[in-house]
């Protein structure tokens, strides 16, 4: 996910921490809204919040101004949970930023979103990939337009370290083991550090790993059965994919360098690796585009950022060379009301007028195709608008996102947890499956 505050992320505070926003709390239009009148007003509701809400309202100010259209953003930690009580009470927002399509999915199926007007989906056929096309769409009918991105798969290092040690960023997942156990050979300490802590979400950056291989390992179609349930769990590509990232995590002489033991993984916070990278006691860590914001926060060493820099990054391989795949996450807008205000809105925000202005600002990234990379804020956002916008890149959205929140929110996070305690694979992935709704 872009560098974004969504249920999974608390970000670093020296990165945050700003006065108090007064977020409306009104809400007009909504499901009774389609009469198509305006009234000046739209209502916006999505679970963006502090810095990055602060952001997204200046990103959207000049086109308030020349537009007439005043758009009062509401941010609330409880948003998956009350979207759908606000539909059903007649009282849902203009627009909403969906933080996983699958809530979208459910909402548009029950007719409470109304479908993408023209000049959205003109923007999407134009600006978007048919990847990010289809994750706002239900049923043959597209409801959504993509909005922010982030690019999941990141491995960061030290280009000093793999110079002194006259190792190479590895082209595939065999090269990326070699690389591993020659870095182990020649400094005699685990290269990897990792952390899956994050309170009620602990376990998370787990799934971030197995969906990397997953992809990798069986393609966009077995990965998008997983996603769906038409292979459960239990199916040997997951359980493979779970071995391979084994093959790492829980190798005692691989990780959990800084930390203490495979278990350590555990109950190490996701943002600490940032402050080890930058004090050099860890070779190897895997996480998304976001944590150049964790390693350059000051209270983690204040360490920089780029090809030349102090830390960089390269996607996780695949099994060949030259097959780019990669996992990540985003936002979808859709609306409830189509009166000629939100349709402006809409199409705005689907815009790559709106892209550049906001990445410009700082901090996040777009897949729209029209958005000049040059805008980002730092190197590595630059690099993951790239590999968003390269036509030969397979996407997917984080499968956990995709999936029942029983089940991506809830039992997958904590079999990692049990996975990492030690868990047979096997068991853990009955267990997942077992989670799953019935239908």
């Amino acid at each position: 996910m872009s560098f974004t505050v969504h249920r999974r992320f608390t970000a670093p505070i020296a990165v945050l921490a700003v006065a108090g926003l007064a977020l409306s709390a009104c809400s007009t239009g909504g499901t009774d809204s389609g009469s198509g009148e305006a009234d000046g007003v739209v209502t916006v509701y999505g679970t963006i919040s502090d810095t990055e809400a602060e952001l997204l309202e200046q990103s959207w100010a000049d086109f308030e101004e020349e537009s007439g259209i005043d758009i009062q953003y509401e941010a609330s930690k409880e948003f998956e949970a009350q979207i759908g009580v606000r539909a059903q009470g007649g009282n849902a927002p203009d627009i909403a930023i969906f933080p996983q399509p699958g809530l979208l999915a459910d909402l548009a199926s029950r007719d409470y979103i109304k479908p993408a007007p023209e000049g959205v989906a003109k923007n999407v056929a134009e600006y978007w990939s048919e990847d990010w096309a289809g994750y706002g769409t239900v049923d043959g009918t597209l409801y959504g337009a993509p909005l922010m991105a982030s690019v999941k798969g990141f491995i960061w290092y030290s280009p000093a370290k793999f110079a002194e040690w006259g190792v190479e960023v590895p082209t595939t997942w065999d090269e990326l083991l070699t690389l591993t156990q020659t870095i182990q050979e020649k400094t005699g300490a685990a290269p990897w550090c990792a952390g899956f802590g994050s309170d009620a979400a602990t376990g998370w950056p787990g799934t971030d790993w197995v969906e990397d291989l997953v992809l990798r390992q069986s393609g966009p179609e077995v990965y998008d059965q997983w996603v769906s349930h038409e292979i459960p769990f239990t199916d040997d590509a997951i359980a493979s994919a779970f071995d391979s990232v084994g093959d790492i995590l829980l190798n005692p002489e691989y990780v959990n360098a800084g930390f203490g033991d495979v278990k350590s993984i555990n109950t190490t916070p996701f943002g600490e690796p940032a402050r080890a990278l930058g004090e050099g006691t860890c070779a190897l860590h895997h996480q998304a585009s976001f944590y150049d914001g964790f390693i350059q926060d000051p209270a983690n060493g204040n360490a920089t950022v780029g090809p030349d820099a102090d830390i960089w990054a390269f996607i996780t391989p695949g099994e060949t060379a030259g097959a780019p795949a990669v996992t990540g996450g985003g936002e979808i807008v859709a609306a409830f009301s189509d009166d000629a205000d939100t349709v402006k809105v809409q199409e705005f925000l689907s815009s790559p007028e709106w892209a550049n202005a906001r990445v410009s600002l700082g901090g996040v990234i777009s897949a729209n195709k029209g958005l000049d990379p040059a805008n980002a804020s730092s190197p590595i956002l630059q690099e993951a608008i790239k590999i968003l916008q390269d036509p030969n890149t397979t996407f997917r959205f984080d499968a956990s996102d995709l999936m029942p929140g029983v089940v991506g929110a809830g039992s997958f996070w904590t079999g990692m947890v049990d996975w990492i305690n030690g868990k047979p694979t096997a068991d853990v992935l009955a267990t997942i499956d077992a989670s799953w709704p019935a239908e």
